[in-house]
């Protein structure tokens, strides 16, 4: 499992020792607004994690929590996964953050060390990201990250935005 790093944090591979911090993150209702809508039970992490975890021994790839390296704490977690989680569909990434770490940059700079390692590890032809019409913070994320609007969709009972970039045109702009 792809331990990665970037110069504030450290991408670990989700596992039972990040339950409590999962916890407060997937608890918060700020941080489930755009997600599920609603917080996380304490039985949904646990689930949420075994399912992680199968995805990395199936995959190589599914949930990174986001460890802060400065203060060693878990203040988020990003994704490379397959859409919908079905192997045939185009590999995702995502992301959430704790509230206090809002603003900071920090979530360009996951978004663009998992998406290096979707595209130079993984050699995927194809990212998308996919995020709640109104989260127009997520989407200048993905509009940072390079990537252009699809139109609406539907994945996971919801409406959403869809978002894409190939792999030429990261490289292109991994190269300026």
């Amino acid at each position: 499992m792809a331990i990665l790093h970037s110069a504030r944090l450290r991408f670990e591979p989700m596992s039972e020792a990040h339950f409590d911090g999962l916890r407060v993150l997937n608890a918060d209702p700020e941080v489930m607004r755009h997600v599920s809508g609603r917080p996380e039970t304490a039985e949904e992490t646990q689930a949420s994690i075994a399912r992680v975890q199968a995805r990395w021994l199936e995959h190589g790839h599914s949930w990174w929590v986001l460890i802060e390296r400065a203060t060693d704490e878990l203040i988020g977690a990003g994704c490379i996964q397959h859409l919908g989680h079905a192997p045939g569909n185009p590999l995702e990434i995502g992301w959430r953050l704790r509230p206090d770490r809002w603003g900071q940059g920090y979530a360009i700079e996951a978004a663009e060390r998992m998406a290096r390692f979707a595209f130079e590890d993984l050699g995927a032809p194809l990212l998308r990201a996919i995020c709640a019409p109104e989260n127009d913070k997520s989407a200048r994320v993905m509009e940072k990250l390079g990537m252009h609007a699809c139109g609406h969709e539907t994945w996971h009972e919801h409406n959403v935005l869809a978002y894409e970039i190939e792999r030429a045109a990261w490289l292109a702009r991994a190269e300026a």
